[in-house]
């Protein structure tokens, strides 16, 4: 048995079929500088041929999957487009005279690099886009054709050091029955395809291609994170029983799109997805989504050289709004800086940048990048409905400020006479303890908060969840962390401000009951949770809700509040 990440839920049960990527040879002499042009030459038709493959898998992702999962390649696009990437490979052709296929590794290396050293898991997942881009344009110069998974024969199951987004893409849905990977994270464009491709995945399982061979019967347990490598009779039939239990459940979730998330004695919740691109809107709406608690602006500005005007923020926020039809968006303003680094934004290297220069505290440094995002968010709301939000806010001075610069926005607006919101509600997310503490003075001036359980969790227990060594101590059911949520509901209800979640605890349907219980109304989360949250709902009382999470708070230990939870729920996927 080996224990990973589960990027994809779901059980599956066939044969194994390793596949590797030999890493091919590269030149190592230099070049002739008369041979500079050539190898230019060479660079530039290797990059038009990889734009072509990607537009092309881009195409067909959109016609399978829709144009939500057919814009993940649109990443791979603009670093195939990128100027400085580009002008890095150039430079070393042209300067050190080293051939193109060693000029692209070279580069592609120590962003990835950079990328995996973020700190930040979205964006550090992101460094397997750069490797699919770097690979496909080496395999370009040398010739080399990879051989799709797409051409498999047979029903398997995948076993990979890694899948690239593109490898994920072409995954043919009538033959690979899940896949495992030795690197990556839940937050990959793999496991993103794979849930959108609904096949089980679990990824990050170190060293499993060293026990696992083709044609050994594999169980992948994507809910538990777990790979079976040839399991005993009794286990596999175990594994059988609960993959029927699986069918039947999914149906019933299916079932449930429509209905309203609203408990057996008429206590109604507002399900939200968390998205970063326009193109996620249809599969927010598709899983039942009524309001896009979390819109993750910083999307916007990743994987370029420039900062995105205002008007193509205008276009890309009104576009959300319009696709929403009549639902609320709420827009949280950049969350980006230090940990999350952009070219035109350099802090100088912070010790620690999850304590640094970021969220609110860059926007209120440059106000020029704040206004303008503030002026598109004004704009988009004349389309529909829109709430702003204020990220790691921690005092009052910081919202007066921020306040200040959106009234000054506004008049600015109104005095060009554009159409614009002038009524937008205004909030903050809730992540350090300090605001969480604050909630009853900060309630009396913000018209909503958000509580973002992930880094409420990280700040409160002093844990960096990506940092392996003590990711372990990193669990939102900590008894600390669920006082600050209650702290969080009881100042904000004094004031009558609404109150949401929209980090991971969200989409936990054993935290459910709780949040309920303390109060909350609104959950968002990743869009594919939402059925199973609102089957949750559906089958509890607010009275009961109210009385689990009393008891709850009282207990002393994380694990005995994640058991107390797990009884109260009914899990129709798992044998209990």
């Amino acid at each position: 048995m080996f224990k990973g990440i589960g990027a994809s839920p779901g059980i599956a049960i066939g044969t194994a079929l390793v596949y590797t990527r030999p890493e091919p040879e590269l030149p190592t002499h230099t070049l002739d500088p008369d041979d500079v042009a050539r190898e230019m030459y060479r660079l530039s038709s290797s990059i038009s041929e990889a734009r072509a493959q990607v537009n092309a898998i881009r195409m067909r992702t959109e016609a399978q999957l829709g144009t939500e999962q057919g814009a993940i390649f649109q990443t791979q696009l603009t670093i195939l487009e990128d100027p400085i990437l580009l002008g890095e490979i150039t430079a070393l052709i042209k300067e050190e005279y080293l051939p193109a296929e060693l000029a692209v590794k070279q580069v592609t290396d120590r962003y990835i690099a950079l990328l995996k050293g973020t700190g930040d898991e979205v964006i550090g997942e992101r460094w397997a886009d750069v490797a699919d881009v770097g690979r496909r344009v080496i395999n370009n110069l040398l010739g080399i054709r990879r051989i799709p998974l797409a051409t498999m024969a047979h029903e398997a199951i995948v076993v990979a050091p890694d899948l690239t987004p593109s490898d994920t893409a072409q995954l043919p849905r009538d033959k690979v029955l899940a896949f495992v990977t030795e690197h990556g994270g839940r937050t990959s464009h793999s496991a993103i395809m794979a849930r959108s491709l609904e096949i089980p995945a679990v990824v990050g399982v170190g060293n499993i291609l060293t026990r696992v061979k083709t044609g050994d019967n594999l169980v992948v347990d994507g809910d538990e994170g777990l790979v079976l490598i040839n399991p005993e009779i009794l286990t596999l039939e175990k594994y059988k029983k609960r993959l029927t239990q699986l069918r039947l459940a999914n149906q019933e979730l299916k079932n449930l799109r429509d209905l309203p998330a609203i408990t057996k004695d008429g206590y109604r919740m507002e399900l939200g997805a968390n998205i970063g691109t326009p193109e996620e809107v249809e599969g927010a709406l598709a899983y039942g989504a009524v309001v896009i608690g979390l819109y993750r602006t910083e999307f916007l500005y990743l994987g370029r050289p420039d900062m995105p005007g205002e008007e193509e923020q205008v276009a890309v926020y009104t576009g959300v709004v319009e696709r929403m039809k009549g639902r609320p968006v709420v827009f949280r303003t950049l969350d980006i800086g230090g940990d999350k680094p952009l070219p035109d934004l350099s802090s100088g290297g912070e010790v620690n940048p999850f304590l640094g220069w970021r969220g609110i505290r860059l926007s209120l440094d440059r106000k020029d990048i704040f206004k303008t995002q503030l002026r598109a968010f004004l704009r988009a709301g004349a389309a529909g409905p829109v709430r702003i939000m204020f990220p790691l806010v921690v005092g009052l001075q910081e919202y007066r400020e921020a306040k200040e610069i959106l009234v000054q926005v506004r008049e600015e607006l109104a005095a060009q006479g554009l159409a614009f919101d002038p009524h937008i509600p205004v909030g903050i997310m809730v992540e350090t303890p300090a605001a969480a503490v604050i909630t009853d003075l900060l309630a009396r001036e913000v018209d909503f908060f958000s509580i973002g359980t992930n880094d409420l969790t990280q700040y409160t227990l002093a844990v960096d969840r990506t940092n392996e060594q003590v990711a372990h101590l990193y669990d939102h059911y900590h008894p600390a962390v669920l006082r600050l949520i209650e702290q969080v509901a009881k100042g904000a209800a004094k004031e009558k401000k609404k109150v949401s979640i929209c980090g991971e605890m969200a989409g936990d349907p054993i935290a459910v009951p709780l949040l309920m219980g303390l109060g909350l109304r609104e959950l968002s989360m990743a869009p594919g949770a939402i059925p199973r949250v609102k089957q949750v709902i559906r089958s509890l009382t607010a009275e009961d809700a109210r009385k689990l999470a009393g008891e709850v708070l009282g207990l002393k230990e994380p694990m005995a509040v994640r058991e107390k939870l797990a009884a109260k729920v009914r899990v129709p996927d798992k044998e209990k």
